[in-house]
């Protein structure tokens, strides 16, 4: 029997406040998918309200996946955590990339609609936007919150954490499953700059990584889950009404996704015309905050807990996920609307934004294969994508492309070097990514926990 730290047998209040989020947003827009009489809300104030609706429902399924648990493998619950919290994000992407393979199909090629938004830049716009985001600032965020913890932790007197150390995380190596393959997506998605399209082929290169990924995953032992709050609240239910209660959640958060997700997106747009925004900004960068956030926030609350490895352990399966199966499935959704084996569209603005994207998570990969994320690298991680942020908003697009050109050789080029240095960790982890047996791995990460303890 797996032991659930806490052991609270008092529904906590985040449950039932997520629930009530979720409500209005449920109501209005399955009224609207039924046809029944709804209030009709302005873009701005409907696009608020789908979206506390889906973050309501992602927190819900954080949750849920947390309490899973307790019933099945601890790395692929990490990796089935990491895919529903992200799961509005698939929504909102699948309908941008729905509605682009609609029109494909209709006149032929992607064209712009009557407000001026181009559906098929937006079906890439929130891949690209949340992925930049995960990596530029929830890694940086883990390492800050976990330093705050092991300085609070310290002038408490606590002991110290394996993986929480003042200005870095220590990623254990059974971690490098997660490292590995994000290294293999990243250097698959170099050359996606080059491409026109995005195609089936892509998709069954990046999908069947995300399957060689779970079936890795599911080879490793059961671990003792670190629930807290709800999540312990819900694993400390009996089986029965456990499953039943996780699974009901899991029901849930689907249906109001299902509900929300599409409304949230066209108001989203028309919320963006009204406001004179760029549509693809606005896609970019604002969509991708309500869908990373449960995510986040369940980061921050693991790294308070001196958990880091958990923390960066979850963003990285996100990360994983999102360039695999996330960016596998949009030319399978393209291809399906549209009725034809033609790809999704890349114009010039796309491959720039698929260069940096790439380019960034190659960077990301470089720091990793070390297993360590120091404050130092975190801080080039934020800054570089500061840089990037800001310059997509305040300047023209024609001068945003050549800051996008040169960051993406700043991060090519600082992986390089890094690469270099670091050959000895590339082998290890494309060796204990594959091959070694988890049973080797746990016990390596217990000798290396020890040892730090010792410092």
């Amino acid at each position: 029997m797996v032991r659930v730290p806490d052991r609270s047998h008092r529904l906590t209040p985040p449950l039932p406040l997520a629930v009530l989020v979720t409500l209005p947003g449920l109501s209005i827009g399955g009224a609207d998918y039924l046809g029944l009489p709804h209030p009709q809300l302005a873009a701005p104030l409907a696009a608020l309200v789908y979206g506390i609706a889906i973050v309501g429902a992602a927190f819900i399924l954080s949750w849920a996946a947390e309490a899973a648990q307790v019933d099945i493998n601890g790395g692929l619950a990490l990796a089935l955590l990491a895919f529903l919290a992200v799961l509005p994000e698939y929504a909102v992407d699948f309908v941008f990339t729905m509605n682009a393979g609609r029109i494909n199909a209709e006149y032929g090629h992607c064209m712009a609609e009557a407000d001026g938004a181009n559906p098929c830049s937006l079906a890439l716009a929130n891949m690209t936007g949340a992925n930049r985001i995960l990596v530029g600032v929830g890694w940086p965020l883990v390492v800050l919150v976990s330093t705050l913890a092991v300085v609070r932790a310290r002038r408490r007197g606590g002991s110290p954490s394996a993986s929480a150390h003042l200005g870095w995380v220590r990623l254990p190596r059974r971690m490098s499953v997660e490292v590995f393959f994000l290294g293999a997506a990243t250097v698959y998605s170099l050359h996606f700059p080059l491409r026109d399209s995005l195609t089936l082929v892509d998709a069954a290169v990046l999908v069947s990584l995300f399957v060689a990924y779970a079936w890795r995953l599911a080879k490793a032992p059961v671990e003792e889950p670190e629930l807290t709050g709800t999540s312990a609240w819900i694993g400390n239910r009996p089986k029965a009404t456990r499953r039943w209660l996780y699974g009901a959640m899991f029901g849930l958060a689907a249906i109001v996704i299902l509900a929300t997700a599409e409304h949230f997106a066209h108001n989203l747009v028309a919320t963006g015309t009204e406001l004179g925004i760029d549509h693809f900004l606005l896609v970019q960068w604002v969509a991708p905050l309500a869908s990373e956030s449960p995510e986040l926030i369940v980061a921050c609350l693991f790294a308070w807990k001196l958990h880091a490895s958990s923390a960066l352990g979850t963003l990285i399966s996100s990360k994983v996920n999102q360039w695999t199966l996330l960016v596998g499935t949009i030319p399978i959704v393209f291809a399906i609307s549209s009725g034809s084996f033609d790809g999704l569209p890349i114009d010039l603005h796309q491959r720039f934004e698929l260069m940096i994207t790439a380019a960034q998570s190659f960077f990301a990969v470089s720091i990793l294969v070390s297993l360590t994320m120091t404050a130092r690298w975190a801080t080039a991680l934020l800054t570089l994508f500061s840089i990037q942020f800001v310059t997509s908003i305040l300047l023209p697009e024609e001068i945003d492309r050549i800051v996008i050109a040169v960051l993406s050789g700043v991060y090519v080029v600082l992986s390089l070097v890094l690469l270099l240095f670091r050959f000895a960790d590339v082998r290890r982890v494309a060796r204990d990514g594959v091959a070694t047996p988890f049973d080797v791995l746990q016990r390596a990460d217990a000798q290396e926990a020890v040892r730090l303890s010792k410092r």
